[in-house]
C-alpha cells in the first residue's frame, strides 16, 4: 500500500499547456474524430466486477429478522433487514408514488432506493420536487454526461457535482482529440446520454479500500489525487456503475438511468483541476436534466427569457453599465446607471437616518497584520489583492468588519452609547478567478450597503428585530418576495455553547414576532455565530441571496473589544459586545443586475 500510494503521489497535476474552451465555426460541423474505447473502461470494470460479488456474498449472508419501517405520518411498514428496500416500501403504498421516487432518507440519511435497509427505520420517499431529490437526480444525470465523454472523448473525469441549475463534468480532453470541446460535440454527447438512458443502467454501489480505489483508478491522476487527498489511509469510501461508468462516488443515487427523462448538454468552458491555476486546464461540460420533456421545454423557454433580460446587454443597449478588458470584473456606470447607483445609496442612506445609523469611512487599503488577527488572512488571502508598500505587505479590504472593529477601539466606550451602528459604504476588492467572473453579478470592485452592529447581549433581540423590519421595508419598496432560514450552531465552532443556545434562542423569538415564516437550516451557521439567510425571488421566480443578518462573538474577542457596564466591580466593570453584520442591497453592483433583469 505504501509503495501504491507512493508512486501515485508522483503524478504530477499541472503537466498540461492550458486549453481554451472551443466555439463552434461557420462550417464547423464536420464530425469529432473516431476515438477507440479506452481501455481503462476494461480495467475498471474487472476490478469491480470481482469485489461486488464478494460484497454481494457478504449481504446474502447477513441474518434476516424482521424490522418496523415508519414513515412520516406516524403509519408503519413491516420488512426484513437486509432484504426490504425503500422502493419495495414505495410500490406497497402505490404505483406512482414508486415511479417518481427518487431517493429515500434512511434515518435522517440520504440512501438508495434500491439498497436493502438493515435494521429498523424512519423513512422519507423523496421526488425531484424536494430539494435533496433534485440534487441526486443531477447527481445522477452528471455520470450519465460523464460515460457520455468517456465515450465521446477518450478522456479521463475529474469532477462531476449538481450544481444550482444542473450539473457539470470537468474532464481532461487527451491530445489524440485533436482539439478542445465545442458545440459541434454536444450532438454526439446527447445522443450517447439517450442512449444509456434507453438502456436503464442500474447505479450499482460498492464499498472499496483505498488501496482498490488506487488499484482502480491509478490511470486517472486526478481521481488518484482525490483518493490520496479525500480517503485516509486504512479507510475505505465508494464508487457506482452505471453501464461502463464506474466513478468514485459517495452517492446516493436514482435506480437506473431511464428514470431520466429529459436530458440536455447546455454550455462548456474551460476550467481548472480543484479551481486553481496552477493545475492542468480542464474542459468543463454543463448539463440539464427532468423528470418530465414539458419540464425541459419550460427551462428552455424560462432560458429564452432570461436571455432577453440579460443585465449585460441590457446595460449596453441602454447605456447604464460597460466592462473592459483595461480592468477586468470592475464596472464602468456611465451617467444613467450611475444616476441608478447613486439613487440606490441614497434611498439606503435615507433610512440609516431614520433608523439610527452613523455612516462612516474607513481606509482601502491595510497592513496583512490586520487580516491575520480577524482570522481572514489565513482563510481568504487567496481572494484578496495584496501589495508591498515600504517592504511591508499590505492588502485591499475584501470586507468592513476588521476596520469597524478599529473604530469601536479606538477609545473605552459605555454601555450608554450601545447600540453603536456603523455603515460603510466604502469600495471592496475580491480577487475573483476571471472564470468567475459574470457581469454585475460576480465583480472584483463592488460597494455594499454594509453595517455592523456593537450591542449588548441584551439588546441583540431588538437589533434583530430592526434588521428583519429594515429589510422587509426595501424588498417591499421592489416588490420582491423572500424566505427566511435560520441556520445554527455547526460542528466546528468557536465560543461556549451556552452564549449559541442564547444567541440561537433570541434569533428564533425575533424571527417568530416578524411573522413572516422561518425555516430552520441546523449546523449551517457560521463559525462565529449564528445568521439568518435571506433569499429573494424576482419576476421570473429565480433565487438570489442578497441580504444577510449575522452574529459575530469572536471579532469581538480577537480585537479585545468591550464596553463599561455601569458597574461598580472595577474587574467586572467590563463586557465584550456583539457586533451584528448586516447587509441589505448586498453588493450595489449585483442588486443592479438584479432589479435591471426584475424589471426589463
Amino acid at each position: 500500500m505504501a509503495e501504491l500510494a507512493e508512486q501515485t503521489a508522483k503524478l504530477a497535476l499541472n503537466d498540461k499547456a492550458p486549453a481554451k474552451a472551443g466555439k463552434a465555426k461557420k462550417g464547423s460541423g464536420a464530425p469529432a474524430p473516431q476515438i477507440e474505447r479506452p481501455e481503462f473502461i476494461e480495467h475498471r470494470n474487472r476490478i469491480f466486477e470481482e469485489l461486488y460479488q464478494i460484497q454481494q456474498d457478504k449481504v446474502a449472508k447477513m441474518p434476516r429478522e424482521p424490522i418496523v419501517v415508519t414513515l412520516p405520518d406516524g403509519s408503519t411498514r413491516e420488512g426484513m433487514s437486509w432484504e426490504t428496500t425503500p422502493m419495495d416500501i414505495a410500490n406497497g403504498i402505490s404505483k406512482s408514488l414508486a415511479k417518481r421516487l427518487v431517493i429515500a432518507k434512511v434515518n435522517g440519511v440520504l440512501w438508495d432506493t434500491l439498497r436493502p435497509l438493515e435494521g429498523n427505520t424512519n423513512l422519507e420517499l423523496l421526488d425531484f420536487e424536494t430539494e435533496e431529490g433534485k440534487t441526486v437526480y443531477w447527481h445522477s444525470s452528471a455520470h450519465v454526461l460523464g460515460e457520455a465523454c468517456e465515450l465521446h472523448f477518450g478522456c479521463h473525469l475529474c469532477n462531476g457535482p449538481p450544481v444550482e441549475n444542473g450539473f457539470y463534468y470537468d474532464i481532461s480532453v487527451p491530445e489524440e482529440f485533436g482539439r478542445a470541446v465545442s458545440q459541434t460535440d454536444y450532438a454526439p454527447l446527447e445522443q450517447l446520454a439517450t442512449k444509456a438512458i434507453k438502456e436503464k443502467q442500474p447505479f450499482q454501489r460498492l464499498e472499496l479500500t483505498k488501496e482498490d480505489l488506487l488499484r482502480m483508478f491509478g490511470y486517472n491522476k486526478y481521481k488518484v489525487h482525490l483518493i490520496n487527498d479525500k480517503v485516509p489511509d486504512g479507510t475505505s469510501t465508494t464508487v457506482y456503475r452505471c453501464g461502463p461508468l464506474i466513478d468514485l462516488c459517495r452517492g446516493p443515487h436514482v435506480p437506473n438511468t431511464g428514470n431520466i427523462t429529459a436530458f440536455a448538454v447546455m454550455k462548456n468552458s474551460a476550467s481548472y483541476f480543484l479551481g486553481n491555476p496552477e493545475n492542468d486546464s480542464l474542459q468543463r461540460i454543463y448539463g440539464i436534466s427532468f423528470p418530465d420533456k414539458k419540464m425541459m421545454a419550460a427551462h428552455r423557454l424560462f432560458l429564452e427569457e432570461a436571455a432577453k433580460r440579460d443585465h449585460r446587454k441590457i446595460g449596453r443597449e441602454q447605456e447604464l453599465f460597460f466592462f473592459h478588458e483595461m480592468s477586468p470584473g470592475s464596472a464602468f456606470f456611465l451617467p444613467h446607471g450611475t444616476r441608478i447607483y447613486n439613487t440606490l445609496m441614497s434611498f439606503i442612506r435615507e433610512q440609516y437616518w431614520q433608523r439610527g445609523f452613523e455612516e462612516v469611512v474607513s481606509p482601502n487599503m491595510f497592513n496583512v497584520n490586520l487580516w491575520k488577527q480577524s482570522g481572514h488572512w489565513d482563510n481568504y488571502k487567496d481572494d484578496m489583492f495584496d501589495l508591498e508598500v515600504e517592504k511591508e505587505k499590505f492588502a485591499l479590504k475584501p470586507m468592513n468588519c476588521p476596520g469597524h472593529c478599529l473604530m469601536f477601539g479606538m477609545r473605552d466606550r459605555s454601555y450608554r452609547e450601545l447600540p453603536i451602528r456603523f455603515a460603510d459604504f466604502g469600495v471592496l476588492h475580491r480577487n475573483e478567478a476571471s472564470g468567475a467572473l459574470t457581469g454585475l453579478t460576480r465583480v472584483r470592485r463592488f460597494q455594499q450597503d454594509d453595517a455592523h452592529i456593537f450591542c449588548m447581549q441584551s439588546q441583540v433581540k431588538d437589533e434583530m428585530r430592526g434588521a428583519l423590519d429594515f429589510m422587509s421595508m426595501v424588498y417591499g419598496t421592489f416588490g420582491f418576495t423572500f424566505a427566511l432560514k435560520l441556520s445554527t450552531r455547526p460542528e466546528k465552532f468557536l465560543g461556549e455553547i451556552a452564549v449559541w443556545d442564547q444567541a440561537e434562542q433570541q434569533l428564533r423569538e425575533s424571527l417568530d414576532e416578524f411573522g413572516a415564516g422561518w425555516e430552520l437550516n441546523p449546523g449551517d451557521g457560521a463559525f462565529y455565530g449564528p445568521k439568518v439567510d435571506i433569499t429573494i425571488r424576482d419576476a421570473l421566480g429565480r433565487e438570489f441571496q442578497c441580504a444577510t443578518i449575522q452574529l459575530d462573538f469572536q471579532l469581538p474577542e480577537r480585537f479585545h473589544l468591550q464596553f463599561r457596564t455601569g458597574t461598580a466591580d472595577e474587574m467586572s466593570g467590563f463586557q465584550r459586545p456583539v457586533i451584528i453584520h448586516r447587509a441589505v442591497l448586498g453588493s450595489v453592483e449585483r442588486m443592479i443586475a438584479i432589479l435591471t433583469e426584475n424589471f426589463a
